[in-house]
């Protein structure tokens, strides 16, 4: 158990959150949320004793062991892959070495020998027989397969890094786990076996996490953190909304209430306190004026950007004719002769494990790159808006936001271009901000701006919901399911999959496409095998960093 008591944290003179009590006790998974820059990250490093809180102190049940998702993927390039799975319980790795050290000696002697058994015994009853097995179970659920068990880590690229690193947290049966964004880089299989790992994981977790089906699925209570407090609520993600918007609602019915009484008083008073007859009912209406209370709502952290897609043509009926497209990258064929025709209601989600194949696919149909076989038309009524993954070049630029939006208005005025902006959540002086130093929300906020400012009828975003936070992941999936034109689109948030798609198109690992006209939830249900297919090759694994 963790027990958190009087806890305050402050930044300077601002307070991320005050005097916080809560205990977070064994058998729950506990979602901690909040909008960007509330606290979350902080609050589990607070947690973790990474940082010292203002005041108040945190308690751990003595001779529990905490694991955390570490963030630095480049810390454990001189271990291999297993070793570093096995450093998740610290305490055994120390053993482990310790005992090969021991029996590599040629002068062993009897002080050895007295050493080496005090090790192994504790070394049984830590289950270190097991813990190859262990660690090796948890890799291949996550996608790494076996030949790369025994490779250094400086070997593997940045999203088979992060596999490593939660498989490192969730070795050995922590008491306590800390995930912060676990599911980020990881493919559908992986966030599905993530996901029956912690339904089933008996002792603590408390996890940070943007995906909100992920949150429904894994958590028993959330932790919300907001109004400079953390507020604990039984249930997962959707009962928390249903509850804080309940209860929102009900404050705010109980002022109108109590405003609407206090007009009365005030009203009566008015009119009688001057009258001898009625003056001591004026007396007593004075003192159940003071008496009531209005309920302080505060201003809630969260905030939504408006993200409103707006066509300026109506599209055609002839949208997008894809004939027998293939492309082979580093002798790898990533896309073998794809074939389709899109119709002007579909939304198109790509799915599959082959991330490569589908951000290729992509550039190609945007004119980056040329396929090696195959052609692609689209109709002359599309005008198309491109989200890539990789925006770096975009953003490495002296320009500030307003004068690189400027640059794709149709209208070359500022105060229209700033309309734009302070709906995305870049009010007054941010507008002035320069490119290069955004963070990557904000980056995708821009993003987002320059196709709204479009005014595209097709829309093609490649994994847009990474770096937002819940309201604003919220905010585009919104806009998406309103959206009168076309979409293809990527992403590993499964609730933005199913609630925006009406067609899937899943890309195999060697380079052919399965096109269904459904939903995802249908298109999983219906196909036992598809999720068994949602795998990382490492012949063409996309590295995310």
């Amino acid at each position: 158990m963790i027990s958190v008591n009087n806890v305050t944290y402050r930044v300077g003179k601002k307070a991320l959150f005050e005097d916080v009590n809560i205990k977070f006790v064994e058998g729950n998974c506990y979602g901690l949320i909040g909008a960007n820059g509330a606290g979350k990250s902080t609050f589990l490093k607070i947690l973790s004793g990474e940082l010292e809180t203002t005041n108040g102190d945190i308690a751990l049940t003595p001779g529990q062991r905490m694991s955390v998702l570490e963030q630095d993927h480049f810390k454990y390039d001189d271990y291999s892959v297993l070793d570093t799975v096995i450093l998740g319980n610290k305490r055994l790795y120390e053993i482990m070495k310790e005992k090969d050290a021991i029996y590599q000696k040629e002068d062993f002697s009897d002080e050895d020998g007295i050493r080496a058994s005090e090790l192994e015994a504790e070394f049984a009853e830590m289950d270190g027989w097991e813990a190859e097995s262990n660690a090796a179970m948890l890799l291949n659920g996550l996608g790494i397969e076996t030949e790369l068990h025994y490779s250094p880590m400086k070997d593997l690229n940045g999203s088979q890094k992060v596999k490593v690193l939660l498989a490192k947290a969730l070795f050995g049966n922590p008491d306590i786990m800390l995930l912060d964004e676990p599911t980020n880089h990881l493919d559908m299989d992986a966030i599905a076996w993530l996901e029956e790992f912690l339904i089933n994981f008996e002792n603590t977790v408390i996890v940070v996490s943007h995906d909100r089906y992920f949150l429904n699925k894994v958590c028993t209570y959330t932790a919300d953190i907001d109004y400079g407090k953390i507020q604990l609520y039984a249930g997962n993600y959707d009962f928390w909304y249903e509850s804080s918007q309940l209860l929102v609602r009900q404050m705010k019915e109980a002022n109108k209430k109590k405003e609407e009484k206090i007009k009365e008083l005030q009203e009566f008073i008015s009119r009688f306190s001057a009258n001898a007859s009625k003056s001591k009912q004026a007396t007593s209406r004075k003192r159940a004026l003071e008496k009531i209370e209005l309920e302080e709502i505060k201003p809630s952290s969260r905030k939504y950007p408006y993200i409103d897609f707006r066509p300026d043509r109506e599209i055609g009926n002839e949208v997008l004719m894809v004939d027998s497209i293939s492309k082979t990258i580093d002798g790898v064929r990533v896309l073998d002769n794809i074939s389709f025709i899109l119709g002007h209601n579909d939304k198109v989600a790509f799915v599959g494990g082959n991330e490569l194949a589908k951000t290729t696919l992509f550039r190609i149909l945007m004119g980056e790159i040329e396929p090696d076989e195959g052609t692609f038309k689209w109709g002359v009524t599309t005008s198309q808006a491109y989200f890539p993954k990789d925006s770096n070049r975009e953003f490495d630029s002296e320009l500030t936001i307003t004068d690189w939006l400027m640059g794709y208005s149709p209208v070359k005025d500022v105060t229209y271009v700033r309309g734009f902006l302070g709906r995305m959540l870049f009010p007054g002086e941010d507008g002035v901000k320069k490119l290069k130093v955004l963070s990557g929300g904000e980056r995708v906020r821009c993003l987002l701006s320059k196709m709204m400012i479009s005014g595209a009828n097709i829309l093609i975003l490649d994994e847009p919901t990474n770096h937002l936070d819940m309201e604003s992941i919220t905010a585009l999936n919104n806009g998406l399911i309103k959206y009168p034109g076309v979409i293809l689109f990527t992403s590993h948030d499964h609730q933005f999959v199913q609630t925006t798609a009406n067609r899937i198109m899943e890309i195999m690992p060697d380079g052919s496409m399965v096109d269904k006209i459904t939903t995802y939830d249908e298109y999983l249900e219906n196909d036992e095998n598809a999720r068994k297919r949602f795998v990382y090759t490492a012949q063409i694994e996309d590295d995310e960093n």
